[in-house]
């Protein structure tokens, strides 16, 4: 018999998607009191008289179904229509020290927030009060600053296109450019890397891509978690026979298996479809080494096979016709040796090679990669070793083949777009003048790390978030709650309560202000009637979303709106700006746009087509904006990852999320298809490093960050050992319950995104003190320990 395994570990092995998905979808509608209403909203979800799905980027096809939304799709959207109420009284029952003691996922599924409200440190409550207070408030407060350096102007990847350009401009007329957001902390990478590669920070594939191409390499993902839709691509990609090689430190259940929703037969028949042609596990850190392995098989072949027709295995005349760099790029591959590309990766250089073989063998083909490629240190080098695989066979700007980033949240890529940039370019900032009349900064701004830095050290004041969980989706929480609590003035606008609105300022006089915000499912109603948004998702295409839900509470108000008043309030006549006429009429706001970007040019027009339109895309026509005007094969001279200890007791920790989770939203605490349930206090470990490391199975760990940087309390306690599949020296736990593992200098010195997910560690055996003080209980993430430290 087996031995026991801990409380809530169970196998699971069910397929991806199916009745499981759907039965996830019933619950979350009742969990939120709404079966009848979420019905009848999820029916509107990414349809072209509907709204976006608040969720991920994935795009919509253009012949959209009945139903074009997955599991977690009807999570976000579930969760955000939710019926549950979060109103004064709320608060007045409860003081912050009281909800400091919750677990996040308490704190957020109390439902959504009713009114404007303002800390009051007297009584230790959030007290109601006035939209016109608040705002006048706050323009006196962020006038009162010494400088306009001294405030952060904080980006969700949620917000729309309309309201990201408002806030930048703004910020920019207050006179700052610090802009940190969450595309810092995630595809960063892709913004800065890919610009130098092939002259633009996107993919360069459309949807229809997936429908022409013969091979997909699957990289760094987890699709059926994190961008479900995108499984109905590879689902059917998959049954016309194209290769699907996956490379992930982890056995992910959706690029094993799926069973489609849509598909009656698979349902009906408890059948799926298999994903991946081959797995690899590729070591947690060793994404560059596989990469540069398959890149010198490449090179290898192509010197020793050519065709009977001259054939060879690399584009030779998309080499000599579009690139630069690949002389010195050879170069390199010949100095790598094998030994160390395989030690580095995980994988054996048979592996690399077959990789490379199926690949030589394609006529079409798309590399897809997510976070586990970008949150590293590395980030920035493993997305150019992707292009540079890519360019060897001339698979960009072609039908079928190319680059595909798979961005989280669903307009984090569109607020990029529309402006929202630490680092301004020349033509942003002309673009600005033109269109309106005023001189913008032209100063670098804060990133994230930056601004969390600047405000722990007292250099930033003020803090406006435009949605989001900052404190939490940053690393290093030891530092994020000292910068918070150092704040004179911290404004969020939310749809609901979480953990960072609880981090209220300590300096005397300091304010801290929630803005309740309207939903992307809510109807927003301004003086013309009722309004659309747009976003743009990881394609590169821009459509509208048109709420149509009761807001929660009449005193709820659009981002738009908001922005409006703080600008109007704090920058008085000193920037040109009609304010009210804009928020009157949002397509006012996108003229605009259209005015400071060229690439919008008929904006309003063509969002009415359905589905959308396309943004220009300068690669996917083989146009290269680069300084070399080609697209340029670029070096990355070691293999692996710095900061490697010497120390085989030293693991690589990949943090990740569970399937129900969002981003810092946690749905609930199952991870069905991991097998874990009720719980997140979990540390996954194969049986060999457990054996090795004197572990068994449902053992108590604390996880300490093996760093010479490390402080003393960069440690989280108390983590159950469970097995899992995984690389040799590699290990998983959940995020953000281990962001106080990793320091804000543990990031890409590139652009400055952190290292979630390879951070070296030590594990210890942990006691009984180490359970009473940790902070990962089984009721979710709290502050207790956390709020101590800091």
């Amino acid at each position: 018999m087996d031995k026991k395994r801990p409380d809530g570990i169970r196998e699971y092995d069910e397929p991806a998607g199916g009745w499981d998905a759907l039965k996830a979808v019933a619950i979350a509608l009742k969990r939120e009191q709404i079966v009848a209403q979420g019905t009848r909203t999820l029916l509107k979800n990414n349809q072209p008289a509907g709204f976006d799905c608040p969720g991920c980027a994935w795009p919509d096809p253009k012949h959209t179904s009945a139903f074009e939304f997955c599991e977690n799709g009807a999570k976000a959207v579930t969760w955000e229509s939710t019926a549950k109420r979060v109103p004064p009284e709320f608060f007045a029952e409860h003081s912050v020290s009281q909800l400091w003691e919750r677990p996040d996922h308490w704190l957020e599924g109390q439902g959504r927030l009713t009114h404007p409200i303002r800390y009051n440190a007297e009584t230790d409550h959030y007290e109601a009060v006035e939209w016109d207070e608040a705002i006048a408030d706050i323009a006196t407060r962020l006038n009162a600053l010494d400088h306009p350096g001294q405030a952060e102007f904080y980006t969700s990847g949620r917000a729309s296109n309309e309201a990201a350009f408002l806030f930048q401009l703004f910020a920019r007329g207050f006179g700052t450019n610090n802009f940190p957001d969450c595309s810092n902390m995630c595809h960063e990478p892709t913004s800065v890397g890919l610009p130098r590669s092939i002259g633009i920070g996107k993919g360069t594939v459309t949807l229809e891509d997936f429908d022409h191409c013969d091979f997909i390499l699957s990289i760094g993902h987890n699709p059926g978690t994190n961008h479900p839709r995108m499984m109905t691509s590879l689902h059917a990609a998959s049954r016309r026979g194209a290769t699907i090689v996956v490379m992930n430190p982890f056995k992910e259940r959706a690029l094993q298996r799926f069973q489609a929703p849509q598909e009656p037969l698979e349902m009906a028949t408890m059948t799926s479809t298999p994903i991946a042609s081959t797995y690899f596990q590729v070591k947690v850190g060793g994404d560059a080494a596989a990469l540069k392995g398959i890149c010198k098989a490449l090179v290898a072949m192509d010197r020793e096979e050519v065709a009977e027709d001259g054939a060879r295995v690399l584009d030779h005349d998309f080499i000599a016709g579009h690139t630069a760099g690949f002389e010195a790029f050879v170069r390199d591959l010949d100095a790598a040796l094998w030994k160390d590309i395989v030690a580095s990766s995980g994988l054996s250089r048979a592996d690399l090679e077959s990789v490379a073989r199926a690949y030589a063998r394609s006529s079409a083909a798309i590399v897809c990669y997510g976070m586990g490629i970008t949150q590293h240190r590395t980030g920035t080098a493993n997305v150019q070793q992707i292009a540079n695989l890519l360019l060897l066979r001339g698979n960009m700007g072609r039908v079928g083949a190319g680059i595909c980033p798979l961005r989280g949240h669903s307009n984090v890529q569109g607020n990029r777009t529309v402006g929202i940039t630490e680092l301004p370019s020349p033509a942003l900032l002309e673009g600005i003048r033109r269109t309106f009349g005023f001189e913008p900064p032209a100063n670098d701004g804060h990133s994230v790390v930056h601004a969390i830095a600047a405000m722990r050290d007292g250099a930033s004041k003020a803090i406006i978030c435009l949605g989001g969980n900052l404190a939490v989706a940053a690393p290093d929480p030891q530092a994020c709650y000292t910068a918070f609590r150092n704040l004179d003035l911290a404004v969020s606008m939310a749809t609901k309560l979480n953990r960072t609105h609880l981090l209220t300022g300590r300096r005397a006089g300091s304010a801290t202000y929630i803005l309740p915000v309207l939903g992307r499912s809510d109807a927003d109603i301004q003086a013309t009637g009722i309004q659309s948004i747009t976003v743009e998702d990881s394609m590169s295409m821009v459509h509208a979303s048109r709420g149509f839900l009761n807001p929660p509470s009449g005193e709820l108000r659009s981002e738009p709106w908001i922005i409006r008043k703080l600008a109007q309030a704090t920058l008085g006549d000193r920037v040109p700006v009609d304010w009210e006429a804009l928020i009157g009429d949002y397509a006012l706001i996108r003229d605009k746009i259209e005015g400071v970007f060229p690439d919008f040019a008929g904006y309003n027009a063509r969002i009415r087509q359905p589905g959308g339109f396309q943004l220009v895309n300068s690669a996917a026509m083989r146009i290269w904006k680069t300084p070399t005007g080609k697209a340029n094969f670029l070096l990355f001279d070691h293999l692996e990852e710095d900061l490697a200890a010497a120390d085989h007791d030293v693991l690589r920790l990949a943090s990740m999320r569970s399937h129900d989770q969002y981003n810092t939203t946690i749905y609930s605490l199952d991870d069905r298809y991991r097998g874990v349930f009720g719980r997140r206090d979990v540390l996954f470990l194969n049986e060999r490093d457990m054996a090795r490391l004197g572990f068994a199975e449902g053992d108590l760990v604390n996880v300490e960050a093996a760093l010479a940087f490390a402080r003393p309390d960069r440690i989280v306690r108390a983590l159950t050992v469970v097995r899992y599949d995984l690389p040799d020296g590699c290990c998983g736990a959940y995020y953000p319950e281990t962001q106080p593992l990793i320091a804000l200098e543990h990031h890409d010195p590139d652009c400055l995104t952190p290292s979630y997910k390879s951070m070296p560690v030590r594990l210890r055996r942990a006691g009984p003190e180490d359970a009473a003080r940790s902070t990962v209980v089984r009721e979710g993430l709290v502050g207790r320990a956390s709020n101590a430290a800091a």
